[in-house]
């Protein structure tokens, strides 16, 4: 008799958004038309819980009564097909794990299992061939299997116990040609010449045989991920092509090579290679003296810069991190968890340097994802479902931690086929007080914290490190790593405190290499004990251990006076943390397991990265008949101009896979957590105008500071393929121009760059690609006389014969003032609309004293405001970029009839287009002497150009309707408004228990991420705060946290339940975790009291308004169990987490939350949700109505409740956004009034700030 309990979970059909998303991808994608109906179940199987626990658990952790319905043991199949899918062994599952921790808050002294899996239910007639084809597009098997439909006697799994460690015998004696087949039989990523260069160091200096975690430690140590070894690999010659471009690329070598002899002068220890190239500049620019602002430090985490900013009027110096990091070849074979572990990979590297990450990019390289399903190479996912599941993974991990994504970018281009590109690029702060570089000295102690290690990432750095083919996508599935969000998160809160980060004398985050290189390259000597690793399973063997990839771990040097300090702060953000490791005097690296040394290395061997690697370079030159900058980007266009038809060109550039809308895609990214976005994704009234860069405040806790950091990317590949050197040149301008164009000094900008490249191989013309582009860098730095202080450089894009095309993409960064920043949507009708050309030379490489010139000019400009509004023109010329500035506001242009039509369409990098007033152009003019107005910015709603117009809508429709199957923006057609009118109350609840200075009690749960915003928003209201961490990783823990938090909920007048994704919003729905914590008898009371005894105020915002709805404390007013008819709120229409600034209107003055707000009064918030949608029988719409507990609807542009997706974005019944408690006392609503601030999304158009925090306050006075 199995023990196990078997679950099955399912949406009613209302809500059933995904069962009816993969019907339609069957019928369209798939074209199987025969299916008539789709079912999606959640299955859960449960073991060791009692049966009052399992009952509890029904209908609160497993199920939600008024969407989902529950099946015991079995479901009625009837004559349909169904499959069930579950993670492979040793992949993260966040829903199953969240269930037990929810599980446990309901009894804490039980231990229960919990497997999760997917069912599916395909009705209709299907033949097995089609049956497959269904089977193949719902499993991924590099991260999930199929699983019978037969229950399990028991999930406890019995591992056996591993072998010990394997000894190679007879290798350092081995003859070469034996050598050579043990090499081929261990699939290393390292060449046979390093594999020599081991057997040396063994036959001659250990004078043993290696073990088999010492050769998988090497190649994992000396993996072109970790030690980029291409880029290492010295270049003995180096032969130019013949051709039009080689004299200013030798011209450039040369200028290399003598800077080179410069800066090593009796030096015999350097040479020259693709690193030295790329380091180069900043060297030289650094001897000039022209890089006076970076951090000096043997840590390598990210590039760091020191800036003075003013907090409150005091000068302080704070350090200012950037980073980017490539994912590709994971992000390829699994597109969710290779996604989200870029993103997590670029976080912990200016996190390991203790700052504290508060802004994200993403730019992507995919091949078309519109290509029929039928076009999928052999040994490829599908380029739609790769495009879609990397960006779930990377938006679902970010928008869980609490990191606003400021900007999003996919560039399409058929060569990334061979692998695709997924690159992170991060922002960090902190006060540089706050940040210790110190030494490792002998006795230090290395301590673990964070996650779990497993099976997942076993090899990641040796994987990314290969060129791969049809076959080894199968064996490298282990390589993939899960990522952990709500653990990242605490280990970024946990690093934010000062007294933590002041403790630490170095770091190192797990990325590439796991415990042997990130705690390995801590210090020269090192004793690690691989049994004190904690283990997310057992079975794990001493080298799975040493060399795993599990993610959000951190190691940290500490001196042994300050452990139990370290662990107990740990201990108060809910972190597991561990003494690993010691230092010691000498400089080995040894690890131990089961008592028995299974590393011991010489750290100066390990410093020698391999064997010494050496090439020649054969530099192709590229072909001045095929000059880029002569013809237009898009053939299209091209073929519409020779015709005469310029409507057809114009509308052509608008629909380009390259320049139209992306926002189904940008939208799926938080771009305002934080409340420190200067600039939303999209701009003005109507959110459509793409801004070019991202801008955030710096994060500082306490106190006000109008210091900004900008970021902005630039590449194109197609410019690149036809020359690598130029495609880099104009990167690094590109980058530059979008700084400056949104009214960033270009004078302050460093560099960080992206390199991606084929496989190098023996052949010297493979080499060119990276060296030409390393060139056209450098050129680029030393024309402008600004460096890249840091990079990343990515050299497997190849798949069996295609490579993708030469990539080098430049991120420029700024630091700025608030008030410096302009944003791109066009203004006002009646301004001008002037234009701003770059010099180039008879090379198409731009003259830099010029480009300088004119830039200052323009900085100069916007300082005056002259320019209100700039944008930096791309690939596709002036029309594109007039046609973005206007879809903001909907406001047209027309362009003088004699600007030439060539100038309209072609490349113009570097060029700018401004809108200036019609009373400043004198002054532009004066100020640039050939800049020329083109055009006007007119109120018609159309782009006229000569006798050519073209409608907005005309415009928008071409312009969205390119990849609106690939990244949708609207499910539902329905766009009538609701009628209802607003509720005016007779009179609002007066409290009888005043206070001087309220205070707000904040919980914070796994998985929240708002909790400093709106801590914030309170105490700038007038509130004291009490912030308190839930912490469940034992019996113990929850039960103090209960009465920790019972406490914190007596010293308080209001309870606030913050924003973020309660234990990821698993298991299988919104905020589950939080609702059952308050559940808990004892907390439960706590809150009675509050709301009875004492008058208190209860605020939930987000994923806060899920908590009380789910509790019932609203639109009860009191903590009951949800019943098949309360009111809920469910997965958006789109099914998908929808971003954006949305429109509400106050609807009801009922509530003391709402006394400050304007009764009819419309204000606009950002909404940052996949579970937004407000649902409820009519019964319920009409009482909340009635009785005056509708708070706010969703309103379009002219003030009227909607049921249209644009305006309203989760498809709310009756347009609801928030709902009261019956006396108003408890406001729950979705969009989040607690982020704003001043300089706070600037290019958003109404009012922010409904004054809820201060009405809350106020109340007790």
């Amino acid at each position: 008799m199995s023990n196990v309990r078997r679950v099955f979970v399912e949406k009613k059909p209302a809500f059933a958004i995904q069962a009816k998303e993969l019907q339609s991808e069957i019928k369209s994608y798939l074209g199987i038309k025969t299916v008539t109906n789709v079912r999606v179940l959640i299955r859960y199987d449960i073991e060791n819980i009692s049966e009052e626990t399992y009952k509890k658990a029904l209908m609160t952790v497993f199920s939600e009564p008024p969407v989902d319905d529950v099946y015991e043991e079995n479901f009625e199949l009837g004559n349909a097909k169904t499959f069930s899918v579950e993670f492979l062994p040793g992949q993260f599952d966040q829903r199953a794990d969240s269930a037990e921790q929810c599980m446990k808050l309901l009894n804490e002294n039980e231990e229960p299992i919990i497997r999760s899996a997917t069912t599916y239910v395909i009705e209709g007639e299907v033949t097995d061939a089609q049956l497959e084809a269904i089977k193949n597009h719902c499993i991924n098997p590099v991260d999930s299997r199929e699983t019978d439909l037969v229950k399990p006697e028991t999930l406890v799994q019995k591992f056996d116990e591993p072998a010990d460690v394997k000894i190679f015998d007879g290798f350092k004696d081995m003859p070469e040609a034996q050598l050579k087949e043990l090499y081929d039989s261990l699939g290393l990523a390292m060449t046979f010449k390093d594999f020599l260069h081991i057997q040396n160091y063994f036959k001659n200096e250990e004078k043993r045989n290696p073990s088999m975690t010492e050769i998988r430690v090497l190649d994992t140590y000396w993996s072109d991920h970790c030690r980029h070894t291409t880029f290492s690999t010295e270049l003995k010659d180096v032969a130019f092509g013949e051709g039009f471009y080689k004299k200013p690329m030798e011209e450039t070598y040369a200028d290399y090579v003598n800077t080179h002899k410069e800066l090593y002068k009796g030096r015999d220890d350097k040479f020259i290679c693709l690193m030295d190239l790329a380091l180069m500049a900043m060297k030289r620019l650094k001897k000039e003296g022209k890089l006076d602002d970076q951090e000096e430090s043997d840590e390598i985490n990210a590039c760091s810069i020191v800036v003075p900013v003013e907090v409150d009027g005091k000068t302080e110096e704070w350090l200012v991190n950037f980073k980017n990091e490539t994912h590709n070849h994971p992000t390829e074979i699994e597109p969710f968890g290779g996604a989200a572990t870029c993103l997590g990979g670029a976080i912990r590297d200016p996190l390991s340097g203790r700052t504290y990450v508060y802004q994200a990019m993403r730019v992507t390289g995919a091949a078309d994802p519109t290509v029929s399903v039928k076009d999928t190479m052999e040994g490829k996912l599908p380029q739609k479902k790769l495009v879609r599941g990397a960006a779930h993974g990377y938006s679902s991990y970010g928008n869980q931690i609490g990191l606003a994504t400021g900007y999003v970018k996919e560039i399409y281009h058929p060569d990334y086929v061979a692998k695709r590109m997924e690159i992170g690029a991060v922002m960090g702060a902190a006060p540089r007080r706050a940040v210790q570089r110190l030494t490792s000295d002998p006795g230090d102690i290395i301590i673990l914290l964070g996650g779990r290690t497993g099976r997942d990432g076993c090899g990641g750095a040796t994987g990314s490190s290969k060129a791969h083919n049809t076959q080894s996508i199968d064996t490298c599935g282990a390589e993939v790593q899960k990522g952990n969000p709500p653990t990242e998160r605490k280990i970024q809160r946990l690093f934010r405190r000062e007294e933590v980060a002041h403790i630490i004398k170095k770091c190192n985050d797990f990325g590439a290499g796991g415990v042997s290189v990130a705690i390995g390259e801590l210090a020269d000597g090192l004793r690690v004990q691989l049994d004190k690793v904690p283990k997310k399973y057992a079975g794990l063997d001493g080298t799975e251990i040493a060399i795993s990839e599990s993610q959000e771990r951190m190691a940290v040097v500490i001196a042994p006076e300050d452990v139990e300090q370290f662990l107990n702060y740990a201990k108060e953000e809910n972190l597991e943390a561990v003494e690993v490791a010691v230092v010691t005097e000498e400089p080995r690296l040894v690890l131990e397991w089961r008592g028995k040394e299974i590393v011991n290395i010489s750290r100066a061997f390990l410093d020698t990265n391999g064997a010494h690697q050496e090439t020649t370079v054969a530099v192709d030159i590229p072909a001045k008949e095929d000059n880029f900058f002569e013809k237009k980007e898009i053939a299209g266009v091209e073929e519409a101009l020779n015709a005469g038809d310029v409507k057809k060109a114009w509308m052509t550039t608008l629909s380009d896979l390259n320049g139209c809308s992306q926002k189904g895609l940008v939208e799926m990214f938080d771009g305002s957590i934080g409340a420190g976005s200067v600039f939303m994704p999209y701009g003005g009234r109507y959110q459509l105008t793409e801004t070019q860069s991202m801008v955030a405040k710096l994060p500082v806790m306490n106190g006000k500071c109008d210091t900004v950091t900008m970021m902005a990317y630039g590449f194109d590949p197609y410019l690149s393929s036809w020359s690598p050197y130029h495609g880099a040149v104009y990167a690094v301008l590109e980058s530059v121009a979008r700084i400056v164009a949104a009214g960033g000094d270009y004078k302050k900008i460093r560099f960080t760059f992206q390199e991606y490249f084929r496989r190098m191989s023996e052949n010297p013309h493979r080499w060119s690609q990276p060296f030409a582009a390393l060139l056209g860098a450098y050129n680029a730095q030393i024309g402008f006389g600004l460096p890249s202080i840091g990079g990343k450089d990515s050299m497997s894009g190849t798949f069996n014969d295609i490579d993708v095309p030469p990539t080098l993409v430049s991120f420029a960064v700024d630091i700025a003032k608030e008030q410096d920043i302009i944003t791109p949507e066009l203004k006002k009708a009646g301004n001008k609309l002037m234009s701003f050309k770059i010099a180039k030379d008879a090379y198409d490489l731009p003259d830099y004293a010029q480009v300088m010139k004119l830039y200052d000019a323009i900085h100069e400009l916007i300082q005056k405001k002259a320019i209100v509004s700039a944008y930096a023109l791309d690939g596709k010329g002036v029309a594109s970029a007039l046609s973005k500035m206007a879809f903001g506001n909907k406001l047209g242009v027309t362009v003088d009839a004699d600007v030439c039509k060539d100038c309209m369409f072609a490349p113009g990098f570097g060029n700018m287009v401004a809108e200036v007033p019609a009373d400043k152009v004198d002054m532009v003019l004066k100020t640039i002497a050939d800049s020329k107005v083109i055009g006007e910015v007119n109120d018609a709603k159309k782009f006229i150009y000569g006798d050519m117009e073209i409608t907005m809508d005309e415009a928008l429709e071409a312009w969205t309707g390119t990849l609106e199957k690939v990244f949708p923006t609207v499910a539902v057609e329905g766009k009538e408004e609701v009628k209802t009118d607003v509720f005016k109350a007779d009179s609002i609840y007066v409290c009888k228990n005043k206070v001087a200075k309220p205070t707000v009690f904040i919980p914070v749960f796994p998985g929240t991420n708002c909790e400093y915003d709106s801590a914030k928003a309170f105490e700038r209201a007038g509130a004291d705060t009490i912030v308190k961490v839930f912490k469940n990783l034992n019996a113990t823990d929850i039960r103090d946290s209960v009465d920790e938090f019972v406490k914190a909920i007596e010293q308080s007048q209001i309870i606030m339940f913050p924003g973020g994704f309660s234990a990821g919003d698993e298991p299988e729905g919104s905020a589950k975790f939080f609702a059952t914590a308050f559940r808990n008898a004892k907390m439960t009371e706590a809150v009675n009291k509050l709301l009875q005894e004492r008058d208190g105020l209860m605020l939930g915002i987000c994923n806060g308004f899920q908590a009380l709805i789910k509790l019932g404390l609203v639109p009860y007013g009191e903590i009951r169990q949800q019943t098949a008819d309360s009111p809920t709120l469910t997965y958006n229409t789109i099914g998908r987490h929808i971003s954006k600034m949305v429109y509400t209107k106050v609807v009801t003055n009922k509530s003391p939350w709402l006394a400050q707000a304007e009764l009819g009064k419309t204000y606009c918030n950002p909404a940052s949700h996949g579970e937004g949608r407000f649902v409820a029988p009519k019964e319920w719409l009409d009482k909340l109505f009635a009785n005056g507990q509708v708070a706010t609807q969703y309103v379009n542009e002219n003030g009227q409740p909607t049921m249209d997706e644009e305006w309203n974005v989760n498809g709310s019944y009756m347009a609801i956004e928030g709902i009261t408690s019956p006396d108003g006392r408890i406001l729950g609503k979705m969009a989040h009034s607690e982020r704003r601030g001043d300089s706070v999304a600037v290019n958003i158009y109404g009012e922010q700030d409904m004054k809820i925090f201060e009405s809350g306050v106020a109340y007790f006075k």
